[in-house]
């Protein structure tokens, strides 16, 4: 992820080469493959929650399969949360207020926005390796899906407000 820029960079056609070296488009043509570069990354982000809401609703079928419905609520709150965080990611708001800007940021904070976005990767990973970790629904491991559950659904939360901070995270480095 941290070399997303620099592949997508590496991938440019020769046109694209060529207006590079052309004084002052080269700056605007980098931010521009900046916003893409972050548009594809919100947009794995979001495919991935998308993934994970799958699993979450094939969990539910299983306990509901079995005759299991008293988890199915918390199995519902985990399936809005993840289609909140889901949109919030793919809509979000990608460099219209200058953020890519090569002349208000730095390759250093262009770093350190990429480690925040992998960070947000491996949130992600961790959810989804939560989400198939849960119990199913055999007989006598209600109490423990219960537990499971809940701590997913916090991790998820705990994921929107990271996501949610991401503006901050975002405006403190242009700032610098």
């Amino acid at each position: 992820m941290a070399n997303g820029y620099e592949e997508a960079r590496e991938q440019r056609n020769w046109l694209e080469k060529l207006g590079a070296k052309i004084p002052g488009f080269r700056g605007f043509f980098d931010r521009e493959l900046r916003r893409d570069v972050d548009r594809m990354q919100r947009d794995h982000i979001s495919r991935e929650l998308g993934r994970i809401k799958s699993a979450v609703r094939s969990k539910a079928r299983d306990y509901t399969d079995a005759g299991q419905i008293g988890l199915l609520h918390l199995f519902e709150r985990i399936d809005r949360k993840l289609d909140g965080l889901s949109q919030a990611v793919r809509f979000a708001d990608y460099g219209a207020t200058g953020i890519f800007d090569v002349v208000k940021i730095g390759e250093e904070e262009l770093e350190r926005l990429y480690a925040f976005d992998l960070s947000l990767l491996e949130d992600v990973s961790s959810i989804d390796a939560e989400i198939r970790a849960l119990p199913g629904p055999q007989s006598g491991a209600a109490a423990a899906a219960k537990v499971a559950v809940d701590d997913a659904l916090e991790n998820i939360v705990q994921l929107a407000d990271k996501w949610a901070d991401r503006e901050t995270v975002m405006s403190n480095v242009v700032q610098r």
